[in-house]
């Protein structure tokens, strides 16, 4: 869900360090020991930030009050209305590059696209239903990447465990048996071990297939789906999630020592790799149109609800950062580059590929952003660079003031964007309010009803943040 509070965040850091950025590149981990970045060149740099309290308060003024204001809420559910969800491989994906291609350049920016390849997973029919010890329709959404069932299906006992030590320790009870994981929700960096590897644990030992507890901690009897891998050398066993509900319902039956057998069918298949793009926009940097800072979001989703906070919305916010730059007449020294990722649900694949094509130019980037956990009401900015880096984005973010957000946390993360953080770029990722975002994630729930407009545009802010590089009607400062 973005709000007014989120478009403001993602566009003012993005604004201000395009300005810093020959600056923040000396403070990359790489080279920061050859530089000798002084305390008083941070404090220099420092009162070059706070220059530009005017362009921050004008961008933030024309995103929360001004003609964008509902901006990036709208263009969201024009897009997701018209398109729907957007797995990757998918004629709606195709339709969704497409469409994304043809507004941005009607917005008045320079749009390419860049071909990749991605995976081709189709979910087919699935159904699953327990037979013992009474007759239940299980609500069930099948895993990416998961092998389907023979057409017949597949009838078996169940096996319920809560853990990979139960699952272990009752190795010789497993062949034959479908595995139900009824893991608790601890974090979602912890539990969704289960759905990524479950079903290898489980066939290592001998199931037929697996049913794992949907990866949220809140549930009305909705299955929430994602990637799954499949370990080399272990037999391939359809995997699928099920509800918080029915899990724990069939761990109390097996509590009770009742039977429980499961029919299950899954037409899931994996069709050879599919033609794709990542689509990219920008606005030329006048001085060092070479340098880049890099906003974005992925533009894939499930083939489930509409993909509109898994990541409609970190997409928007990306593409309205540019638009609040072109509609003031700003112009960036550096290129301002907002980046649509394809493939993000498969392993940031389409990410991959674009790290691959551009590494070689990698000391002309400056900053790379992601936004991906939801555009709910901002909290703060997520940044990993040199401490020297710190210091100044630390600057950076107090132009959020009008906005009460100015905090400047450690740790930007981003599947698409961890490549290039790895290799030593700054990185910066958009913190906002999501308690609530797991409740929704790839579910059917994920569609315009969770979205707030007023938290979206506060949410694109922290993009033009990054500039502090251009005055209305003239070259940068």
């Amino acid at each position: 869900m973005m709000t007014l509070d989120l478009k403001i965040h993602f566009v003012l850091p993005f604004v201000i360090f395009i300005c810093t950025g020959p600056y923040l590149y000396k403070c990359h981990p790489r080279t920061f020991r050859t530089k000798n970045v002084t305390d008083f060149a941070i404090k220099d740099k420092a009162k070059e930030v706070a220059d530009y309290v005017e362009v921050a308060n004008k961008i933030i003024d024309l995103a929360v009050n001004g003609d964008a204001r509902g901006r990036s809420y709208k263009r969201l559910a024009d897009f997701t209305d018209t398109i729907g969800n957007r797995v990757s491989g998918s004629k709606n994906l195709e339709m969704a590059i497409k469409y994304m291609y043809k507004a941005m350049t009607s917005d008045g920016l320079d749009v390419h696209l860049e071909p990749v390849k991605i995976p081709h997973w189709v979910r087919g029919k699935e159904s699953a239903e327990m037979v013992q010890p009474r007759s239940k329709n299980l609500a069930i959404l099948g895993l990416g990447s998961s092998v389907g069932t023979p057409p017949e299906g597949i009838q078996a006992e169940v096996l319920v465990v809560q853990s990979f030590e139960e699952l272990r320790s009752r190795g010789s009870e497993v062949p034959g048996k479908i595995v139900v994981f009824n893991q608790p929700f601890v974090s979602y960096g912890e539990t969704v071990a289960y759905r990524g590897i479950g079903a290898s644990e489980a066939a290592k030992l001998g199931a037929v297939a697996a049913l794992i507890r949907s990866v949220t901690p809140f549930s009305i009897n909705s299955p929430h789906t994602g990637i799954q891998e499949y370990q080399a050398g272990v037999k391939k066993i359809p995997a699928a999630c099920i509800t918080i509900e029915d899990a724990e319902l069939m761990w109390r039956m097996a509590m009770r020592g009742e039977q429980i057998v499961v029919r299950l069918n899954m037409g899931a298949t994996t069709l050879p790799d599919a033609d794709s793009f990542n689509t990219v926009a920008e606005i030329k940097g006048w001085q060092h149109p070479e340098q880049v800072v890099l906003l974005s979001g992925h533009l894939d989703s499930w083939d489930v609800g509409q993909g509109a906070m898994d990541d409609g919305g970190g997409a928007m916010i990306s593409w309205e950062a540019l638009s609040l730059i072109k509609d003031l007449g700003l112009r960036p020294r550096r290129t301002l580059r907002t980046v649509l990722w394809t493939a993000e649900e498969q392993g940031g694949v389409g990410a991959q590929q674009y790290f691959n094509l551009h590494k070689m130019n990698l000391s002309n980037f400056d900053l790379v952003m992601e936004s991906d956990l939801g555009t709910f009401k901002p909290v703060g900015l997520q940044f990993t660079g040199s401490d020297a880096a710190q210091k100044v984005m630390a600057e950076v973010v107090k132009l959020l003031a009008p906005i009460n957000t100015t905090n400047l946390e450690p740790h930007g993360e981003g599947t698409d964007i961890y490549p290039w953080m790895q290799a030593g770029i700054p990185g910066a990722s958009l913190h906002v309010k999501d308690e609530r975002y797991f409740w929704f994630h790839h579910s059917e729930g994920d569609t315009m009803t969770v979205q707030d407009p007023h938290e979206m545009d506060l949410c694109s802010l922290y993009g033009p943040s990054g500039l502090c590089c251009g005055r209305p009607g003239g070259n940068a400062a």
